[in-house]
């Protein structure tokens, strides 16, 4: 669901890029409270597993589209809701610069729509609702599946209605909405299964982890939490390298609603004005463009054979998850390391 500067008006992808370098800034408040440094490296490694599980799209069964675990109830359930926004918006920004993976105009929207409803909606008014305070398995399976199916849906109708608000004449309003939400209330299925079991054995491991309080802190009782740590590192790595073969070949659910209303997948690219300059900066930055080796682009192309088994893509998810575990792990310690150096 990564939208890109051709669905947007510059006011539009600005409006939401304000609200999304706010809502940044103060989960960044919200985060520096937090003492334990513990939570740093767990940032660093579910955002480095989410990146490279984006990376896999799986088909939708009879309608020729695909769609990808977008991980923001995940991120939101493990970390609570500020410390998830921020790894979302890391995640985003890797994929923007290095992968050109959405654009640079529409940066600030796909943050929001990929973040914000699962952070501040789905995760305070369905998951800890339905979780309840005295979690149990049952409410805990129900709650991951049902916060994930409701969110992705509000990301797919904010798509929309960022279309709609920069004008897009070729993606009417009322078509585009009836492919949009019954597309991703099925890739939203998906994700919540997928969700479910990724917290069911965070909760096994760690069960203060998935507590409902958005400020909790990790105690020293249970399964270490390097383990879930390590757990979390090598699931990045395979899923990077080696799970990405399987990614699907279908259009994902905005390309494939953008198709079905335009004819086409995408809409031309902008040639002039501030989308046109994003897009020259973003083609200097992105040197793992379309998550392949340069050399190896051409092959990626061609290739019909499944899985796609390309070192290119390995490299660039392997690479790619690393770069978003380090630019956490900045993001976590340095403000900390410079507070102690400066205290002592």
């Amino acid at each position: 669901m990564h939208v890109s500067d051709a669905l947007l008006s510059p006011a539009v992808g600005g409006f939401f890029g304000v609200g999304t370098l706010g809502t940044i800034a103060y989960c960044s408040k919200k985060v520096k409270e937090d003492p334990d440094e513990r939570r740093v490296p767990l940032m660093g490694v579910v955002g480095a597993f989410i990146f490279a599980a984006q990376m896999v799209n799986f088909s939708i069964p009879g309608t020729g589209s695909s769609g990808h675990l977008t991980g923001g109830m995940i991120l939101a359930i493990i970390l609570g809701p500020y410390a998830a926004f921020i790894v979302m918006a890391s995640i985003l920004i890797v994929q923007a610069l290095f992968f050109a993976d959405g654009g640079l105009l529409a940066l600030g929207c796909n943050i929001w729509n990929m973040g914000f409803y699962s952070c501040f909606i789905a995760y305070p008014f369905i998951f800890r609702l339905i979780a309840g305070k005295r979690m149990t398995s049952k409410r805990l399976l129900a709650a991951s599946l049902l916060s994930a199916v409701a969110a992705l849906p509000m990301g797919a109708f904010s798509v929309v209605m960022e279309t709609f608000l920069s004008g897009r004449s070729e993606l009417p309003l009322r078509s585009f909405i009836w492919l949009m939400l019954p597309i991703h209330l099925a890739i939203g299925f998906v994700e919540g299964c997928i969700t479910a079991g990724v917290i069911g054995y965070v909760r096994s491991a760690r069960p203060e982890l998935v507590g409902v309080s958005p400020d909790r802190r990790i105690s020293s009782t249970g399964v270490s939490v390097r383990k879930v740590v390590f757990t979390f590192l090598a699931l990045a790595v395979i899923t990077g390298g080696v799970v990405s073969w399987f990614a699907s070949a279908n259009p994902d659910g905005l390309e494939w609603s953008v198709g079905k209303v335009y004819g086409k997948p995408e809409l031309p690219d902008p040639v002039t004005g501030l989308g046109a300059a994003l897009k020259t900066l973003q083609e200097k930055t992105a040197f793992l463009a379309d998550y392949s080796v340069a050399s190896m682009r051409g092959q990626k192309s061609v290739q019909t054979s499944w899985p796609h088994v390309q070192v290119g893509t390995s490299v660039s998810g392997i690479l790619g998850a690393f770069i978003v575990m380090g630019f956490l792990f900045a993001i976590g310690w340095i403000p900390r390391f410079l507070r102690k150096r400066k205290a002592s």
